[in-house]
């Protein structure tokens, strides 16, 4: 039996899983903590820390194929696994995923969009980045560990305050533009050993207070938004050469652009709803891409829409039972802190076909 093995326990890494035991693969899971979402469906669970050598090398010996769940892993713990097993996606994808100067670089070197956008180490680079772009506010990030929200700071020349918690000479930083868009939407590309590849959406996401509460697929866009989406993603998929599911976040400007936001090296958010609306999730396709079997056609995808659960919102969901198009999953999360993501929901709609070029492309 194929032994593949996941780095990181929390819920991507759990549907995961899951996804491989309908495969008939095994899962060994290598996580910090102890009793995490995905080592309740892992045949064997390593706890360590990332740059213990002795225990990554027993992970490594104990499996066929290596994947993550998320981007937070030093670069160096996969080149040393890499020295024993295949891990996909690489440490490339990493670097650049888990720096935003670093990805904003290599998004615009591949002539994809993004806002403006400019490093910066002090109040007068701020403002001097203003400045040139005629604006009296901006948004200023961690290039490094932000998520949901966490390491943003909005700034404006009208306040001074506003200056005043930015972590300048201790983090990388880098200052964005603020955009006015029409639409939030992630564009998931699922491609194997042999070059081949399918996608899912464009997917369109609603966010509060910079965490994803809602997905809806379709998206809703034009045929020309979409047709840009899939360049997008097969664009950044080709040059990276990657292998399993990749994720690219976008946004829709009012005036017909398409500008990227994010990449995420792995199986996404976004994505919770293929479980139940695709033919083949994007959790299954991940599995299929790593461990070196064919990718599979997601199609037909149903309309559907998935809500994120938060805090102690996973407590009040005895209203969905029952319902046959409405499927609740809970992560089995210990305490339910606001913000948390705790489980979600999908409401399957009605059954559609996803344009031909939409779906598929073979590369």
């Amino acid at each position: 039996m194929v032994i593949l093995g996941i780095i990181g326990g929390g819920q991507l890494g759990m549907m995961i899983a899951k996804a491989a035991r309908g495969l008939q693969v095994k899962t060994h899971l290598f996580c910090t903590e102890d009793g995490s979402p995905a080592s309740k469906f892992a045949a064997k669970t390593i706890v360590a820390q990332y740059d213990d050598k002795e225990a990554l090398q027993e992970f490594a010996e104990g499996v066929d194929f290596i994947t993550y769940e998320f981007e937070n892993i030093p670069p160096e713990t996969i080149r040393f696994l890499r020295l024993f097993k295949p891990v996909h996606p690489d440490e490339k994808l990493l670097e650049i995923s888990q720096d935003r100067v670093v990805e904003k670089s290599y998004l615009n070197s591949l002539d994809i969009p993004t806002t403006r956008w400019a490093e910066v180490e002090s109040r007068d680079d701020v403002v001097a980045a203003m400045q040139s772009w005629s604006v009296n506010e901006c948004i200023i990030k961690t290039a490094r560990l932000g998520y949901d929200g966490k390491g943003q700071f909005r700034v404006s020349l009208d306040s001074e305050q506003s200056f005043s918690n930015i972590p300048f000479g201790e983090q990388r930083l880098i200052a964005e533009d603020i955009l006015a868009y029409d639409a939030e939407i992630s564009m998931i590309i699922a491609r194997d050993e042999y070059l081949n590849s399918y996608t899912y959406g464009p997917i369109r996401n609603e966010h509060d207070n910079g965490i994803l509460r809602h997905s809806h697929y379709p998206a809703g866009q034009s045929e020309e938004i979409n047709k840009k989406a899939l360049g997008y993603i097969e664009k950044l998929a080709n040059a990276l050469d990657t292998r399993g599911v990749l994720t690219l976040e976008m946004f829709v400007m009012n005036d017909g652009r398409l500008l990227a936001n994010e990449i995420a090296p792995r199986v996404h958010n976004s994505g919770h709803l293929t479980i139940e609306a695709a033919q083949v999730s994007q959790f299954e396709n991940h599995v299929r891409c790593v461990c070196d079997m064919d990718v599979m056609d997601p199609a037909p995808i149903k309309k559907s829409k998935m809500e994120n659960l938060l805090g102690r919102e996973i407590r009040d969901t005895a209203h969905y039972m029952g319902k046959s198009n409405i499927f609740v999953h809970n992560y089995g999360k210990g305490e339910p802190r606001d913000g948390r993501k705790m489980g979600h929901v999908t409401t399957i709609e009605d059954v559609m076909d996803a344009p031909e070029e939409i779906k598929r492309s073979t590369l």
